[in-house]
């Protein structure tokens, strides 16, 4: 019983080093590398039309296998990547956003950043967001950038307070910028208690499923009509 209980603990403990390694590697600078290379040969083959509206960010964004289509009429291009933090978008958005000289970017970014083991305050990830603001209307002045809040979630409930914190802070930075929407999608996941709404998520309580993402398409898309509908 004892050498049973402790070949479990042994498997434990590699799985969760096996784990800790993979999010130490998510943090370096490269390890995105080989999906923002894949973006530019899709781009080579299919080159997007300038002027698209981008979608970009985490893996909320990466998994909207229905972007397209959900946001018909508007004109969109999927460039979410992996369990990305907010930096990472700034480091990449000269290859995945700027290069499409963009109408518009929908960033969903500031979830992961505030997790474990990131565990970034929300003043960092605010300082995070301000610079891609900075990045984008450096080169596109005329690009409006849409920051959709970050969403509760039935696995990281117990960080919400930290969550809504940043979407605070983003909020107010937000109020003070040109050309710069706060979008909340939070109200429309959380239940008649305050919680998370379970129907909208996978398996893993973290990762929306179709209803998920229908709540979103029906929250972002109409921001996006009342101001692009007749520019297509």
């Amino acid at each position: 019983m004892k050498k049973i209980l402790l070949r479990s603990l042994v498997i434990l403990a590699l799985a969760c080093a096996c784990a800790l390694g993979i999010f130490w590697a998510m943090g370096r600078p490269g390890f995105w590398e080989h999906q923002i290379a894949a973006f530019e040969k899709a781009d080579r083959l299919n080159p997007p039309k300038v002027g698209v509206i981008v979608f970009t960010g985490s893996s909320s964004i990466r998994f909207w296998d229905t972007l397209a289509n959900d946001m018909k009429p508007l004109d969109v291009i999927n460039r979410g990547f992996g369990g990305s933090q907010i930096a990472q978008v700034n480091q990449y958005a000269s290859r995945i956003v700027l290069p499409y000289r963009p109408r518009a970017v929908v960033l969903y970014a500031g979830d992961n950043d505030l997790s474990f083991p990131w565990l970034k305050a929300p003043e960092q990830v605010t300082g995070d967001f301000k610079q891609f603001v900075e990045i984008i209307h450096a080169e596109l002045p005329d690009t409006w950038i849409y920051y959709v809040s970050i969403k509760p979630s039935l696995l990281r409930w117990g960080n919400w307070q930290k969550f809504k914190k940043t979407n605070e802070l983003i909020a107010e930075y937000i109020r003070t910028q040109p050309r710069v929407q706060f979008i909340d999608v939070d109200a429309a996941m959380l239940n008649g208690q305050g919680k998370p709404r379970p129907e909208l998520f996978r398996k893993d309580g973290l990762h929306m499923n179709a209803q998920g993402y229908a709540v979103w398409t029906g929250i972002i898309k109409p921001v996006l009509l009342s101001r692009f509908a007749n520019r297509n």
